[in-house]
């Protein structure tokens, strides 16, 4: 389904990012959020080669807090990210690609604590870019 070649969302998708070994993530697609938010433990800067990384742990699946998938990345960006409850916090930034459905593009993803939340990663507008359009109608559309 599409309006001008762009692909309908829903409010709830399942994407994979494959460069941190996640196969099937489900996210709240949020248009008002800039900036893809990705709920992490353990976050820690450091050297490699060089380069400033971040190391970090990740549950993919909300119902299995047990499960636990250990990463490291390339430090993007540290950015002051104002959070829905107006409290301001800095925040490392990575670039990662993403994939829903058959499409497959790098995001900047921010990383913080999103414990409280219903969803261990949100899907900000900068991630959908010009390539869907949302239906807040509808759940996994395009995954």
């Amino acid at each position: 389904m599409t309006i001008n070649q762009k692909a309908i969302i829903g409010r709830l998708e399942t994407i994979a990012l494959p460069e941190l070994a996640i196969t099937d993530i489900q996210v709240r697609v949020d248009t008002g959020a800039k900036t893809s938010s990705l709920h992490v433990d353990n976050i820690v800067k450091f050297k490699k080669n060089g380069k400033i990384m971040v190391k970090f742990d990740l549950h993919p699946d909300v119902y299995n807090v047990e499960e636990i998938v250990s990463c490291e990345a390339p430090i993007h960006d540290i950015r002051r990210v104002k959070s829905s409850n107006g409290t301001s916090e800095q925040r490392y930034v990575i670039s990662t690609p993403v994939q829903l459905g058959d499409t497959l593009w790098p995001i900047e993803i921010t990383l913080t604590d999103r414990s409280d939340m219903s969803y261990l990663m949100l899907f900000g507008r900068e991630a959908i870019g010009n390539k869907f359009l949302v239906d807040p109608s509808k759940v996994f559309v395009s995954s």
